[in-house]
């Protein structure tokens, strides 16, 4: 009877920790046998290369996966290097020790051998979902082979056995399940090949297994033709695993349907992406990068619970499912993965341990986004359309979010509608096309473009060949606000465009603000606080009154914050609105002859004209019977 063992580890308490603590999913204890039985047979090809003992060809390998659900057993076997008694006890004895680092760290050219493991601590993730394992083993060049036995903390035995393959054979007993776990899914075949591609899909190794599938039984001569089908199940050994990854091969290698159909499969999106990135880099750390941009939203992008992120493999590996640091939020709509066999990963594989070389990448990444994204708007506009109208307005947000410190990578990609052109345009070009003399960008906020056009202010605009940009979105004037100042020009709203008066009206204005200002200050009072100031103005055309706004808030903001959960004990933020009066419409020369001859009717024409000013605008008054009331006193 063999001698159990006791782990070679500072205490009991060691191996606890690596079981219950370091990784934070029980499925990925297969991740970790099949990268370790990946490991051992790269082992055994390098030698094979190197003209040693036991030399096959790359084809000769494989990983098979077999289920016993009477026994509750799985099983990872591989025909890899195989290990000694002396191996089994240091390598799967000693707690933290990795068999495959110290082979690479033995070799002439260690930097030629990519092995996965790097902690020794990955076979004992298996301790999750087991509550016994065997490992029997034999080495290449041996002929005695060796069987390992734990069953966790108590220690393990080391014995011979009567194995005759070279390699190795992982036997797990899986736990019984128990309310609070759920540990038969590992003893079903569908789970674990889901697990497979899910984690391992790109070992490069096949990952065979038995998978079942139902088949029509051939119909006997003497059946009735109406008979109904019989049908059986059968087993196949199938490989379940791809083994070699798209963004490995050169992209002349690759046609358009296989990224296509990669990217659905994938990401499980019903459309072709937009554009496809395929790239490697190779210098300061090297990495495969395979990204999409797609043609349509993401489910759930607009909300809380999208998880942004690129798969991030290391060697094949898949280590993470959503890898933030890799995108900035700006571009968390692409899709794709990132792999790279220069990654300092932690000792679950499930973190890294330093962030810098992750930014090393998410720079380039976010680079060549920026680059394909430019050249789509330069090149193909219809696709940048497209494009744009599905990620547009988080562009947006994520700029004015930034308080402009992605001004640089963002701003050049925004698009606005205009009062003149019937495609959406970006700043560069607008200025291109500013009229001699003009000398500030102008946008004008409303619900679309045409309720825009109809503005009073847009008249007198138009009139002088003035294009307006047009904020039909609720982030595009809090942007505006914020950015101040595009291709050298300011940004003003047409309730700003005073400017556009030359010196002459200026004088006028306040000559004639100064004689009406008894009429200015009737309609104020009249207005009963719905505006903070009435002024005069001589930049409207065929519309007697517009309204305008005071101070940061516009009336365009005023509305998307009221739309935003008040703070506790708060209220709305209003505007300060100004009523302008159009000093060239005969409706002005008649409210100084009311101020005249009937100063109390002017009481009247004041709310008819600011809530006329209001339905301009695109607002709702606040009273529309009393409104209408007024309209058929005037009437009559």
């Amino acid at each position: 009877m063999s001698k159990k063992k006791n782990f070679k580890a500072e205490s009991k308490r060691m191996l606890e920790l690596m079981i219950h603590s370091i990784y934070t999913h029980k499925e990925i204890f297969l991740r970790e046998l099949i990268s370790n039985a990946s490991d051992a047979i790269d082992k055994r090809y390098y030698h094979a290369l190197k003209n040693e003992a036991g030399g096959l060809g790359r084809d000769s390998f494989a990983i098979d996966i077999d289920i016993d659900k009477n026994a509750r057993t799985l099983t990872i076997a591989d025909n890899g290097c195989g290990m000694t008694d002396e191996e089994l006890e240091n390598n799967l004895g000693t707690i933290a020790r990795s068999g495959s680092l110290q082979f690479k760290s033995e070799q002439e050219q260690p930097d030629e051998i990519d092995v996965i493991g790097q902690f020794g601590v990955g076979f004992y993730s298996a301790f999750m979902v087991a509550d016994e394992i065997t490992v029997e083993s034999l080495k290449v060049g041996e002929t005695q082979g060796y069987r390992w036995h734990s069953n966790g903390v108590d220690g393990f035995t080391v014995d011979p056995c009567d194995k005759t393959e070279i390699g190795t054979v992982v036997t797990l007993r899986i736990k019984e399940s128990t309310e609070a776990d759920d540990f038969n899914p590992f003893l079903e075949s569908h789970h674990i090949q889901s697990l497979v591609k899910r984690y391992s899909d790109y070992i490069r190794y096949p990952i065979r297994m038995d998978i079942e599938s139902s088949v029509e039984k051939p119909r006997p001569a003497d059946a009735p033709e109406d008979a109904p089908p019989e049908w059986e199940t059968i087993s196949e050994r199938k490989t379940v695993n791809s083994m070699s990854p798209l963004w490995r091969k050169a992209k002349s290698e690759v046609q358009k349907e296989e990224y296509d159909s990669f990217y659905q499969n994938t990401f499980h999106d019903g459309q072709a992406p937009l554009r496809t990135l395929h790239a490697s880099a190779e210098g300061a750390i090297t990495y495969q990068s395979l990204l999409f941009i797609p043609s349509s939203a993401p489910y759930q992008f607009y909300s809380k619970d999208f998880e942004k992120g690129l798969r991030l493999y290391a060697s094949g590996v898949m280590i993470m499912e959503h890898c933030k640091d890799l995108l900035p939020d700006c571009f968390g709509f692409v899709r794709g993965v990132v792999d790279s066999q220069d990654l300092s990963l932690n000792i679950s594989r499930e973190m890294l341990q330093q962030d810098k070389q992750l930014k090393v990448i998410a720079k380039h990444i976010e680079k060549k986004i920026k680059n394909e994204l430019k050249d789509m708007l330069e090149n193909d506009r219809e696709t940048y359309r497209t494009f744009y109208d599905a990620f547009g307005i988080h562009l947006k947000y994520a700029l004015y979010s930034s308080y402009g410190m992605l001004r640089e990578l963002l701003l050049d990609l925004l698009q606005f509608k205009t009062t003149t052109q019937d495609t959406p345009q970006t700043f560069a070009e607008y200025v291109a096309r500013m009229p001699e003399g003009q000398t500030a960008i102008y946008y004008a906020a409303g619900a679309s473009v045409e309720q825009i056009k109809r503005l009073p202010q847009c008249e007198r605009l138009t009139d002088k060949g003035i294009e307006v940009l047009c904020a039909t979105e609720d982030v595009d004037e809090f942007l505006f606000k914020m950015l101040f100042m595009v291709e050298e020009k300011e940004i003003h709203s047409i309730t700003e465009a005073s400017e556009l008066e030359d010196a002459s009206e200026k004088q006028s204005l306040e000559q004639e603000t100064k004689a009406r200002e008894s009429l200015l200050n009737s309609i104020k009072t009249a207005l009963n606080g719905q505006v903070e100031q009435v002024i005069l103005t001589s930049r409207l055309k065929s519309h007697p009154v517009c309204l305008s706004t005071t101070g940061g808030i516009t009336l365009e903001m005023e509305r998307v914050l009221a739309q935003q959960p008040a703070a506790a004990g708060g209220s709305p933020m209003k505007a300060q609105r100004v009523l302008e009066l159009n000093i060239s419409h005969p409706i002005y020369e008649k409210l100084i002859s009311l101020q005249e001859h009937a100063p109390e009717q002017v009481a009247d024409y004041a709310n008819l004209l600011y809530n006329q000013a209001v339905l301009m605008e695109g607002l709702a008054i606040e009273d529309p019977v009393a409104f209408s009331n007024a309209i058929c006193k005037l009437m009559v």
